[in-house]
């Protein structure tokens, strides 16, 4: 649903909006309700970059800013500001976990809007797989918002999964926090 283009917000006006809502610290997106003002040529596409009238977002802390206002809704996203709420178009996940620290039992996840999680019960680990076989591996960021892992980061994180018991299967995965994110069932393991 699309609404009038007068009414339609602008990204300059949400960034003003969003900037002054930052000033006071994370700003709280999960208490604000405003009216749908209708969609936004905005998307987030796979590799965690931002486009605005097909346009790359080319400035980092415009990005971060963005991402502060971002709110998962019945399976769509929304930038939303205490006075209006806007549909954008994510490919896949909102972020991507560009990196992780291994320490004292804890993975730490850094994304690539700065963000930093540990993997818990509240944030956790899972794999979904592309009908290829493809691993698509994803961290729970915040309140609903996931980070899909990069690469690399993905690799780094298989080279320190342990064997463990999951469901009353064998699994390969990992630990953080005290809880196990499984990652693939042992018996589809190569031999």
């Amino acid at each position: 649903m699309q609404a009038d283009p007068a009414a339609t917000a602008t990204a300059e006006g949400l960034a003003a909006a969003a900037g002054r809502a930052a000033r006071k610290g994370p700003p709280p997106v999960h208490l604000w309700n405003p009216p749908f003002c209708g969609d936004i040529d905005m998307e987030i596409r796979r590799d965690g970059s931002w486009f605005y009238l097909g346009t790359p977002i080319g400035r980092e802390g415009l990005v971060r800013l963005f991402a502060s206002i971002l709110k998962l809704e019945d399976g769509k996203y929304f930038l939303v500001t205490p006075v209006e709420k806007v549909g954008i178009r994510v490919e896949d996940a909102p972020f991507v976990a560009t990196d992780v620290t291994a320490a004292d039992g804890t993975l730490t996840f850094t994304t690539n809007v700065g963000d930093s999680v540990t993997a818990d019960a509240d944030h956790p680990i899972r794999v979904e797989y592309s009908p290829d076989g493809t691993p698509r591996p994803y961290v729970m960021v915040r309140r609903g918002l996931e980070a899909l892992i990069d690469r690399k980061t993905f690799y780094r994180l298989a080279e320190i999964a342990t064997p463990a018991e999951w469901q009353g299967e064998a699994w390969l995965g990992l630990t953080s926090a005290g809880e196990f994110f499984p990652l693939i069932p042992m018996r589809e393991m190569p031999a």
